[in-house]
Parts: C-alpha cells; sequence; structure tokens
C-alpha cells in the first residue's frame, strides 16, 4: 500500500487530502523521456502552415528536408506560445490549430463561418478538443479531416529527421541520459509499492515502433505485471485527448480520481487530472516559469523539476 500525504512541502502548490495511491498515468514526452525535443519542430511546422497555407505538395519530401533545416533557426512568437499552451493536447488537435489559423488568415480557402472558425481557434488555445457544438458545414470539417492527419504524419516526419532518430540511436546506449532525473527510480518505487502505472500520450502507439520503441529504448518494460502496465495514445486519424484516455481508461479499470496519481508536464493532463480528482504532479524544469504559473492555476497539487527531489519523497509512505 502507498499513501500520499501532504506534509506541507514546498513542492505542494495546492493542498490535497491523504489517500491511497493504486494507479499512475504518465504523460511520456518531457515528463519521462527526453527524446523527442519537440517544441521547435512543432513551431516551424504551424508556421509555415500559418504563412503559405497547404499547397497540394506540402507534405513532400523536399518540404520535409526545408523545415528540418528551418526548425529551431528562428523564433516565431505565436506559434512558440502555442507549443507552451498547447503542450499535452492530441496532436490531431495542434495540427488542426495551425489549419484554422490558416483559413482565418485566407491563406486557406474554404467555405466556411468565420465567426465559428475563429471561435475554435481560441477554445483550442484554452485547451479544447471537441467541436461537435459547434455545427460547422461539411465542406469544412472534411478539410479538416483529411488535412490534418496529413500534416501530423509530415510533423513527425520532420521530428525523426530533427532530433528523434539520432537521440533514439544515442538512448540505446546511453538510456539514462534521455530519462527525467529519478524517472526509472520513481517507477519502480510506485511499482514496487502496489501501484499500477500506465502511459497515455497524445502520440500514435504502435507495438513496436514510435513511442512504444522509445519508452522499450529508455528500459522502461512494458506488459501486464510490469513497470508500465501498458501504453496508450492516439492513432494517425482518431483524435483522442488525454481527457478521453484517463477517462476511458478509468472506466476500464473501474476506478474513480481519488485513487490515482496523475504525472505530466502538459496542461491537458495536469487539468484532466485535477477535474477527476487524482493527485496531480507537474514535472517541469525552475526555468519554465510561465508553465510553473500555468499548472499552479489548473490547480495541479505539485510541482517538481525531477523525481530525485527530497521534499517529493517525503510525501509518500
Amino acid at each position: 500500500m502507498l499513501i500520499i500525504k501532504n506534509t506541507g512541502s514546498s513542492v505542494v502548490e495546492n493542498g490535497f487530502e491523504a489517500r491511497e495511491i493504486k494507479y499512475a498515468f504518465h504523460d511520456i514526452d518531457g515528463t519521462h523521456s527526453l527524446i523527442r525535443e519537440w517544441p521547435p519542430v512543432m513551431s516551424i511546422c504551424l508556421f509555415d502552415v500559418i504563412q503559405n497555407g497547404l499547397p497540394d505538395d506540402f507534405d513532400s519530401a523536399e518540404n520535409e528536408k526545408r523545415l528540418i533545416e528551418l526548425a529551431g533557426k528562428e523564433k516565431h512568437a505565436e506559434t512558440d506560445k502555442f507549443c507552451v499552451e498547447s503542450a499535452g493536447l492530441s496532436a490531431l488537435t495542434q495540427m488542426e490549430w495551425a489549419i484554422r489559423r490558416a483559413v482565418e488568415d485566407g491563406k486557406i480557402s474554404v467555405v466556411c463561418d468565420g465567426n465559428k472558425n475563429s471561435e475554435i481557434i481560441k477554445r483550442i488555445w484554452n485547451g479544447e478538443e471537441c467541436f461537435d457544438d459547434c455545427g460547422e458545414n461539411r465542406e469544412m470539417l472534411d478539410m479538416i479531416e483529411n488535412s490534418a492527419p496529413r500534416l501530423f504524419k509530415l510533423y513527425e516526419r520532420v521530428l525523426n529527421g530533427y532530433c528523434r532518430d539520432r537521440n533514439l540511436s544515442e538512448a540505446k546506449n546511453n538510456p539514462e541520459k534521455y530519462r527525467v532525473g529519478g524517472s526509472m527510480d520513481f517507477m519502480k518505487f510506485l511499482h514496487d509499492n502496489g501501484v499500477k502505472n500506465y502511459f497515455v500520450t497524445g502520440a500514435v502507439v504502435e507495438k513496436g515502433m514510435g513511442m512504444w520503441e522509445e519508452v522499450a529504448t529508455l528500459g522502461y518494460p512494458i506488459g501486464k505485471g510490469e513497470i508500465a502496465e501498458d501504453i496508450i495514445g492516439s492513432t494517425w486519424t482518431q483524435k483522442l485527448p488525454k481527457e478521453v484516455i484517463m477517462r476511458n481508461l478509468c472506466e476500464k479499470l473501474g476506478i474513480d480520481g481519488k485513487n490515482i496519481l496523475v504525472v505530466g508536464d502538459g496542461r491537458a493532463e495536469i487539468f484532466a487530472g485535477v477535474e477527476m480528482g487524482a493527485v496531480t504532479v507537474s514535472r517541469l524544469p525552475k526555468s519554465a516559469e510561465y508553465q510553473r504559473r500555468l499548472h499552479k492555476k489548473l490547480g495541479t497539487n505539485i510541482i517538481i523539476e525531477d523525481y530525485n527531489d527530497q521534499e517529493f519523497k517525503k510525501l509518500f509512505e
């Protein structure tokens, strides 16, 4: 049995009542894994769409090479900030935001209700992902449905070329370099004390590939009874917000939030964890001052730089 208590520790930002932790839902990128340096890649891919729209060959090999060369070279105020605000959202939602911004700026021509489109842009910025209540016309919906997965796949290819493939290769020889400090020990600690760990991600999960391959390369065993029971994520075409993934997992396991620990670095998983009444842990570097303020405002219970924090360890018994 593992109990977490609010001991008045310096890492506690919003108080919580003591409770037994039986399950833990963990984000991966930035929370446990450092393999994907995704923000500069996401920013340039979204910036390019807003500036240039979506020409027929936007996902060509030539454009992929161009974006790899541009990634991280310049600051782009709007898309750089969006990457911070949208961390943890489904990648398809992030792609949709850029496409809608291009429509708003007239870089993509499609029949739509401009007011509805602008409202959805604001709602995505504020962390929402589902807009069935808006009643948009079919042409607009079809365009988003067809274009967002293509842009998502282009983004993943640019990410691979920019950092993922190189870092994954290095991680095979030195996995600790690409794990957040104390991550493995923390996961083992939870597992050894009867907690069932689940990884949840906005990335596509295909066994033996992509995110699955990265988690395995970093040394986390995956499977029933292992350190990580399972990895649950999105698909190339179906938007699965963290909130939905976590709610579906709760229903599958027959549990509610009171015995769950949610660990992440994005607003999506922290917001979802707060909503379900879980204890939430935000893993954010001290330099991420804006994100720390945002997570505190969202209601996160605990903010740590890494899992070696002694004040954090004192919360468990």
